[in-house]
């Protein structure tokens, strides 16, 4: 189909090449132990010049870890309709050792999934734990396409990742809905007063907000080489940068060719509270992106282009653009350019203009393992 030989040859995205790539180390009597992962490593430059405070940053070039990672994927048949599984995915520093200025760091730096649940063709499936989020998995998707930058719509983060449960149906004629649900709880938290050097009450923390949950939902539709999807989040402000209002998206892509798809999407929410729009990313907006995938013997090519405009500062115009050539089945090289564009925004009474924040264009090239 063309829709899987695109999402194979678009080597950016993750699932389709560690799936591929993934060894079966267990399989008895129903169940299934895979192990997959990749080594990545590149050297990166450019992008921000000022942090978020106006402050000036060093983005000379660097030689980094590019999102390398290891896991385990685990099924047990329970009927022939109804199967159990579990994922754990850590993501691990490749381009250092965990030892590093005399100070001693975890060889797994982070636990980037771990999530368990049931499946059934019937029925559809329903996981709990830390895992991407289904807005990203079902909206934003024919956009993630970048190993790095790139991507402007909500990725699998939102919202997402950790204490979460979520449930999709089976396909029914090529659509899927789906509902997911993070819970932000303040058990354990205490109240606290803030004494300064003098002895004086600056201030108190407390823990009287309660839990929070975090809904999204929608539907996809897929088939052929169509693909629509429409989707909400509520964006709550303890989400990084929620700000307590319905973000909404409808992301589309179309296959026109084996070798070229084409997509287009819009995604915006709007202003929330004044005090929760001082921060950087907090505030409404409306974005709209465009871009494409084109494959010819082992290289991908990837371009997209958003138009951002916001709330509470100007308007701003991002690009990206990537080249992917898969040099084996199991190794490729990339080179990947972006340019934010991000606004000039006022800090008001906290910090002045800070200006355009990313002057530099933001370049990575390096290479790839999957295993």
């Amino acid at each position: 189909m063309k829709k899987t030989l695109l999402a194979t040859a678009v080597i950016g995205a993750l699932s389709a090449s560690a799936a591929a790539q993934a060894a079966t180390v267990y399989d008895e009597d129903g169940t299934k132990v895979d192990l997959y992962g990749r080594i990545a490593l590149g050297i990166a430059g450019g992008g921000p010049e000022y942090n978020g405070a106006g402050l000036k940053i060093d983005n000379d070039p660097e030689f980094v870890d590019v999102y390398s990672r290891l896991g385990f994927r685990l099924s047990q048949e329970i009927t022939r309709d109804l199967t159990a599984f579990g994922r754990l995915e850590w993501r691990f520093r490749a381009d250092e050792s965990n030892t590093r200025n005399g100070n001693n760091f975890d060889a797994f730096s982070e636990t980037r999934q771990a999530y368990l649940g049931v499946t059934s063709n019937q029925y559809g499936t329903f996981q709990a734990g830390n895992f991407d989020s289904f807005y990203n998995q079902f909206v934003s998707l024919p956009f993630d396409v970048y190993i790095d930058r790139g991507f402007r719509f909500a990725g699998h983060p939102k919202q997402s990742r950790g204490d979460s449960i979520g449930y999709y149906t089976p396909d029914l004629e090529g659509f899927t809905a789906f509902l997911q649900a993070k819970h932000y709880s303040e058990r354990g938290l205490i109240d606290q007063d803030y004494i300064n050097a003098d002895g004086e009450f600056v201030g108190r923390s407390t823990s009287d907000d309660g839990s929070e949950f975090a809904t999204q939902g929608g539907v996809r539709y897929a088939q052929g080489p169509v693909t629509i999807g429409l989707g909400f989040v509520d964006d709550v402000v303890e989400g990084d940068g929620g700000n307590d209002e319905m973000m909404y998206g409808l992301v589309g892509s179309y296959d026109f060719t084996d070798n070229f798809s084409a997509r287009l999407g819009y995604e915006g929410r709007e202003n929330g509270d004044e005090d929760v729009n001082l921060a950087v990313g907090r505030g409404g907006y409306d974005s709209v992106g465009i871009g494409g995938t084109f494959t010819t013997g082992p290289w991908a090519f990837n371009v997209d282009y958003y138009n951002i405009e916001r709330d509470d500062a100007e308007t701003s115009r991002s690009w990206a653009t990537g080249a992917y050539y898969n040099v084996s089945s199991n190794f490729d090289v990339f080179l990947e350019v972006a340019n934010e564009d991000a606004p000039t925004v006022n800090r008001g009474d906290f910090f002045s203009d800070v200006g355009d924040l990313t002057d530099d264009v933001y370049w990575l090239t390096g290479a790839r393992y999957f295993f």
